[in-house]
């Protein structure tokens, strides 16, 4: 099955963008990942037309943009699961903008991590935290069918928060919200949290799978640690899985060539 590599932006950190994406092209990749926060402080002050020349540097490039993800990173006063309803309001109302800033991006995904804005706040328990993002989202699906966006929730291990831990308490908030816009994201450096081996995680879950993270637990690329990434790719194709494979990794210390290439020659090799 051919497969398409994508890459995140903040891989790049100081990186201008025509060189990013000249350099992600030449490396393999025909996907570009955007973390809002590094394209403004504020995305609702970053123009129709700084959009429009963002989306053209990076489709001139020969690149595809995969959507966003990030979603609430580096933001103040929003939160996925907080009691305090007016909190939840206005982060049902960023997630509209962020949505429009995906359709004007031209993707058509957003992948909701960001563990720090949704972890449990004090006395709340795991059923209210649910029935809280639960209202977050279904708040948005409107917006979501307007500008034909998905959001793909994502499932991070314990070590990143105590929401949405494993595949399976995301695929209760998905039903929860009920809504064919709203599916479910997998992250190989999540899914070595999860109970099960990572190939079985994949095959539970296909059905509702919109987007695949490739990373490893030590915060670098795909097969630059430990984890084995020709089961994983062997279960993604009994799947049938034709999505985005983007890289997202953590430690940026390596450099963006090295973690471009050899997460890019891993991968290859890992299908061979």
């Amino acid at each position: 099955m051919s497969r398409r590599y994508a890459i995140c932006n903040e891989t790049f950190q100081q990186w201008p963008l025509e060189r990013a994406v000249k350099f992600a092209k030449e490396a393999g990749y025909t996907g570009w990942e955007v973390a809002p926060f590094m394209l403004s402080d504020d995305i609702r002050t970053f123009s129709k037309s700084q959009r429009e020349d963002y989306r053209d540097t990076v489709t001139s490039a020969g690149l595809e943009i995969v959507g966003l993800h990030w979603l609430l990173a580096k933001t103040e006063g929003l939160h996925l699961t907080t009691l305090d309803a007016e909190t939840r309001k206005r982060t049902t109302d960023y997630f509209c903008e962020l949505i429009q800033l995906c359709s004007d991006l031209g993707g058509p995904l957003m992948v909701l991590g960001s563990p720090a804005q949704r972890n449990l706040t004090e006395g709340q328990s795991m059923d209210q935290a649910m029935q809280n993002a639960a209202e977050v989202i279904s708040g948005c699906v409107a917006a979501l069918e307007e500008h034909h966006v998905q959001i793909a929730l994502e499932p991070l291990g314990p070590q990143e928060g105590n929401f949405l831990n494993t595949a399976a308490q995301a695929r209760q908030l998905q039903a929860m919200i009920g809504s064919s816009q709203v599916g479910l994201h997998l992250d190989v450096k999540a899914m070595s949290t999860e109970p099960d081996p990572i190939p079985q995680v994949i095959r539970d879950n296909a059905d509702w799978m919109l987007h695949f993270h490739a990373n490893d637990p030590n915060l670098l690329g795909p097969g630059m640690g430990d984890v084995d990434f020709r089961p994983i790719f062997t279960a993604l194709d009994e799947v049938n899985y034709d999505g985005w494979i983007s890289v997202e990794v953590f430690d940026y210390s390596p450099g963006a060539e090295r973690l471009l290439n050899e997460s890019m020659q891993n991968m290859l090799a890992a299908q061979a």
